[in-house]
Order: C-alpha cells, then structure tokens, then sequence
C-alpha cells in the first residue's frame, strides 16, 4: 500500500525519527531520489513558506515541482478529487495539497497510487508539526521528559506539534479559553502516542509554567475572518509577553508558525527577542519537508 502523510500520528515513533534524521542530513546524502520526477503542489490556500519549502525540498530532491492554484483543480466542482488523484498519479511521484477541508486530502490518499502529503488541512498541519520538533530536538537535545506549552486556540497547528511531541515523549501542557480548548478525549488519545502526560489549562500562566518551549499561532486563522472580532474578545490575556514567559523556565524558547501578528498573540519583545527561534523554525520548514518526502520515496537514513 502507498504511504502517505495525513496526520502526524500516522507515523510511528521509529518512523518520526527516521524522519527527522533525513531532515539533517546533508543533500547530497539523500542520493536525488525525485531525478527527473514531478511533485503535484496544489494549493487551495496561499501560503508562502509552505510553497518556498516544498518547493526547493523537491528541487533538493532531483524532483521538479508543479504549483498549481486550487481554482486550477476545482475540487469538487471542475472534477471530483478522485479522478484528480488519479490523473496526477500518472503524471508525479507525490502529490501535495493544502486545502480547506480535512476529507479532501483523506480521499486524494486513498485514491492516489503515489505517496499524498498533507500541506495543510482544516484538521492538521503535519509538515509544521515537524518542523517545530525538529527545532526542539536542535535546541534541546533529547525532547523525552522535556515539557512543551501552546497558548492559544486548539487549531490544526497544535494538534500536529502535540501528536509530534507525544511520539517523542514530551509532557504536553495547553493553555486555551472555553470554547477554543481541545476535546479531552482528543488528548487522551494524542496522550496514548506516548506522552508523558498532556494538561490543558484555561489560565496561560499555569499553561507555561516550569515550560522549555512556549508556542503560539495567530487568533484567528485563514478562512476564520468573520470570527475575528470574537476571537480578539475570548483571546484577551492570552497574549504571549515577556511577563507571560517568565513563568516558563529561565531559558525556555518561543515558537511560532509565522505569519505573527505583533501586539495580539505575542510581544514584540518576544516574538524579536533573545528566547525566539522562529526564523530556525521557519527555515526547518524545508529541511523538514525534505525529509519528509524522501522518507515517502523510501531513503532510509
């Protein structure tokens, strides 16, 4: 059966780690395993560092790749995601997309022949999530026992870095309001991939507490636009701020997916500060990707 990237918890622990030493080593090591090989990049959402990094990951690679708009594609609506799958599996070796709704890129897996990766969804964002622990492991080293915090809405975002970071064994803390937190009977099963244990919290405080790591991500996300004014109301206080980050332990780390909205989610003074390691963490978005890939294409480490 081909095998592909939905969610991060579709890999194991081994396999996440085969991952994550593909992602470092050096290029030419990785024996251009896409020469003369297409990469289907399909886009419903814009996105700048998704599009950068997959595409110079493919180009890594060997590989070519093709971006193509959603609006080019029509899921649904020029054509079924099906017949897509299909078609494109006769033309690439991959098939990425970043789309609105979680079940399209479930369905493009199961009627591709050739490995689907999961550029983005409504549900996950599995090639952030591996790029935020491949941060964590540079910075940190051994990331078992090592404590994580997400302050801020249980999105697509931080459901993939808390499936990446139970596999590693991570304590997992979230700090989120009512009516943005995550189902408690998600985290027990995100807690079953191995996670030393997994809290959520509706003060951020407490959230951050005694943390090596202190993420975030926007209030409100793409497509989430009519919710803006409520979500800027039930997020007051949950602002990430060097006042915030001193309850985390003296040299812990922030991280963020980027774009950051400066003076919502996070400080300036955070955000730009010495603890920040957003731009390795955005950089990792390719090395990450190119291990991704070349783990689907079947490079061992």
């Amino acid at each position: 059966m081909t095998r592909s990237l939905i969610n991060l918890r579709d890999l194991s622990r081994d396999e996440l780690l085969e991952v994550l030493a593909l992602s470092e080593l050096p290029i030419a090591d990785l024996g251009a395993p896409m020469n003369g090989l297409g990469a289907a990049l399909i886009f419903e959402k814009p996105s700048n560092r998704t599009r950068h990094s997959m595409e110079m990951a493919v180009v890594q690679l060997g590989g070519h790749p093709v971006y193509t708009r959603g609006e080019e594609i029509g899921f649904d609506t020029r054509e079924p995601v099906e017949d897509v799958a299909a078609i494109m599996s006769g033309y690439h070796a991959i098939i990425c997309a970043r789309v609105f709704k979680h079940s399209v890129v479930e369905r493009l897996a199961v009627a591709a022949s050739v490995p689907v990766v999961n550029m983005l969804s409504d549900h996950s964002h599995p090639l952030q999530g591996l790029a935020d622990v491949l941060t964590m492991r540079q910075e940190l080293g051994e990331l078992k026992g090592k404590t994580v915090a997400w302050v801020g809405d249980w999105n697509n975002v931080a459901r993939s870095l808390a499936e990446a970071s139970s596999l590693l064994g991570m304590s997992i803390r979230v700090g989120a309001p009512n009516g943005y937190q995550a189902d408690p009977r998600e985290l027990d099963d995100i807690q079953s991939l191995g996670a030393s244990d997994i809290n959520q919290f509706t003060s951020p405080e407490e959230a951050v507490a005694g943390a090596d790591v202190v993420h975030t991500d926007v209030w409100t996300s793409m497509g989430q636009e009519a919710e803006n004014a409520a979500r800027l109301k039930a997020f007051a206080g949950y602002s990430v701020t060097e006042d915030l980050m001193k309850r985390a332990k003296a040299e812990a780390l922030f991280m963020h997916c980027l774009p950051a909205h400066r003076g919502e989610e996070v400080a300036a003074e955070v955000v730009d500060g010495p603890a920040s390691r957003v731009v390795k963490q955005g950089h990792n978005r390719m090395h990450s990707a190119r291990g991704a890939l070349a783990f689907l294409l079947g490079v061992k480490p």
